[in-house]
C-alpha cells in the first residue's frame, strides 16, 4: 500500500536536488552521456512543466517525476525517477497515474516518452499503463539504446 503523498517539487531545495542527482547518477551508470536525455534541473522550473516529488510518510523524498507541455496537445513524460529502496511496491505507478491525471486535465491528449532500453522495470510499467512503441520524435535522434513511446491519454 502507497503512503506516500505527491506535491509539486522544487528542485532547487537540497533533498530533492539530492534526489535529482540520484536519477542522474542512475542513468549515467548505464549508459553513455550521449544517450542521456535528462531534462535540466532549471527547466522544471519553467511554466511548461509540471513536476511531482513522491514523499514518504516521514516525508522523505523518494520519487519524482514530470511532464512538459507541447505543441499540439502533446505532453513528454520526464525525470521519472524511485529511489532504489522505494522501488516494487508501486510508487512508479502512483507517480505516473497522477502525472497523466494532471496532464489530462491540463488538455493533453498523447504522452509521449524516451526511455532507455536497459531499464527493463520503467519499460515494463509504461507498457502496463498503455504506452505503445513509436519512432523518435521532437529533437530526438534515433537512438539504439533509447525506446520511444506514447500513449493517448
Amino acid at each position: 500500500m502507497i503512503r506516500h503523498q505527491l506535491h509539486v517539487g522544487d528542485p532547487t531545495e537540497p533533498e530533492v536536488a539530492a534526489l535529482l542527482t540520484a536519477s542522474e547518477a542512475y542513468a549515467y551508470s548505464l549508459y553513455p552521456a550521449e544517450s542521456v536525455h535528462m531534462l535540466d534541473v532549471r527547466e522544471l522550473l519553467t511554466p511548461s512543466v509540471q513536476f511531482l516529488v513522491a514523499r514518504s510518510a516521514e516525508g522523505v523524498a523518494e520519487g519524482c517525476g514530470a511532464f512538459v507541455m507541447q505543441d499540439e496537445g502533446c505532453a513528454e513524460l520526464k525525470r521519472m525517477f524511485v529511489v532504489p529502496a522505494a522501488r516494487s511496491n508501486g510508487l512508479g505507478a502512483f507517480i505516473l497515474r497522477r502525472l497523466e491525471s494532471d496532464a489530462r486535465e491540463a488538455g493533453v491528449r498523447v504522452m509521449r516518452l524516451e526511455t532507455g532500453i536497459r531499464q527493463p522495470e520503467a519499460i515494463r510499467l509504461y507498457r502496463r499503463f498503455g504506452y505503445r512503441d513509436r519512432g523518435p520524435f521532437g529533437d530526438y535522434a534515433p537512438d539504439p539504446l533509447s525506446l520511444f513511446m506514447e500513449k493517448d491519454l
